[in-house]
């Protein structure tokens, strides 16, 4: 896998956990206050979005190792001795994530819904939506999988019984 695609792949799954975000066309919105920026970083922090971001630059910077690793592994010392030190001078740019979310947050979002959405996060429901949620994604996605593959045997089987009927061997 590519860097490139490695990126866009970590991208994807962080932006899937950004589930607040409705992604409407941005052509025509308007250009959010610094209020409303500010308020979508809080967001953003204290939903612990952040948290899906976090191994990116170390990710991208390990994928890029493991590529010249493996046209030559003797290069093993000098890249990771490369690799710590890019991986601290990248950190600084883990703003530009924030910083677009924070932005796609208030292009979609008016100031006032996100003081609303901040303020029901500090009360003891959204406190425990906070602390749950990710024990229910875990489950309804091993739940979700475990209906898929299901719902593919009884699928696979009808289908193999419709074919048998139309007079197919299988």
């Amino acid at each position: 896998m590519s860097v490139a695609k490695a990126i866009e792949s970590a991208a994807r799954a962080a932006a899937l956990g950004l589930s607040l975000v409705i992604f409407s066309p941005l052509a025509n919105a308007q250009q959010p206050t610094p209020a409303a920026l500010a308020s979508a970083k809080e967001l953003i922090a204290i939903t612990g979005a952040t948290a899906l971001f976090s191994p990116l630059i170390a990710g991208v910077v390990e994928q890029a190792k493991v590529l010249y690793l493996q046209q030559n592994p003797a290069l093993a010392k000098d890249l990771n001795d490369i690799s710590t030190r890019m991986r601290t001078d990248l950190q600084p740019r883990f703003a530009e994530l924030t910083d677009e979310v924070a932005r796609l947050y208030s292009a979609n979002f008016t100031e006032q819904e996100l003081k609303d959405i901040l303020a029901f996060y500090r009360t003891t429901a959204g406190k425990k939506l906070l602390a749950e949620q990710p024990k229910i994604v875990d489950a309804s996605m091993k739940f979700a999988q475990d209906w898929a593959n299901t719902l593919s045997d009884q699928v696979i089987a009808k289908m193999r019984e419709e074919l048998k009927k139309r007079g197919h061997a299988l």
